[in-house]
């Protein structure tokens, strides 16, 4: 975790005990208050949302900590202990799928219950029920408008289940029957890592910005990317993109 992230979650869990002893006012319109971690890889994508939502006295959405890839968003999660988190689905180091995993404890916490919205640009029915079955409370687009993201966060803190008006469709069709979800062959060949640089390589980034992304060596991404070419039968980078594209993996 960088200095910063770690100075972030640090100032959190003060803000966290001082909630907690009644000296943070914070409400907003009609007293209503809830403690937020954004976890999204686009620092750009966080200060949004923060400016959004995070007007405290205005919306009552505290934002108490960030991360940008599975290892932060569990230190700082753990750290803060909001009641809700926004989780991207497509993350360094596992994905959303992995921070669930990893904070399944919070989650399952009787008294106080970490709660999970995925925020995610996807809207792959693969990735809305992965998240949903990893224990997220909804899944919403980053098409969102920040009322009714504001609405959504506190409806996932109150324990109930939001969805984007089109995803819903995909959990009901998932768990209304006893068959597996429909499953994309092509993509199934390949690992969770060869997904993760996929997407990645799909978004536009170079070589290098993956490795630092990823923590790995550019030699071991090359490796990755060679391995997804010769899986799905494709030649080069733009025929990746294109073939990730029209699956809506981007």
């Amino acid at each position: 975790m960088s200095d910063a992230t770690e100075a972030n979650g640090t100032a959190a869990a003060a803000e966290a005990e001082a909630a907690e002893s009644g000296r943070i006012d914070g409400a907003g319109a009609g007293g209503r208050h809830v403690r937020v971690v954004l976890v999204d890889d686009h620092r750009m994508f966080r200060t949004g949302v923060r400016a959004e939502i995070g007007r405290t006295a205005e919306t009552g959405v505290e934002v108490v900590g960030e991360a940008a890839d599975v290892d932060q968003a569990v230190a700082v999660i753990t750290a803060t202990r909001p009641e809700v988190v926004l989780l991207d689905v497509h993350l360094p180091g596992g994905g959303g799928v992995e921070v669930l995993r990893r904070c399944a404890a919070l989650s399952a916490d009787a008294e106080r219950p970490v709660r999970f919205l995925a925020l995610s640009v996807s809207d792959a029915a693969e990735d809305v029920i992965g998240v949903i079955r990893g224990g997220a409370r909804g899944y919403v687009t980053k098409t969102i408008t920040g009322a009714d993201l504001i609405d959504s966060v506190f409806r996932v803190q109150e324990g109930d289940a939001v969805f984007s008006p089109r995803l819903a469709g995909f959990v009901l069709d998932a768990f209304a029957s006893t068959d597996a979800p429909p499953v994309d062959e092509d993509l199934d060949r390949l690992t969770q890592r060869e997904r993760e640089v996929l997407r990645l390589i799909a978004r536009g980034y170079a070589y290098k910005e993956i490795a630092k992304q990823l923590f790995i060596s550019v030699k071991t991404v090359e490796s990755h990317v060679s391995a997804v070419l010769r899986k799905l039968q494709l030649s080069n980078r733009h025929e990746l993109t294109r073939w990730a594209t029209a699956r809506r993996l981007v």
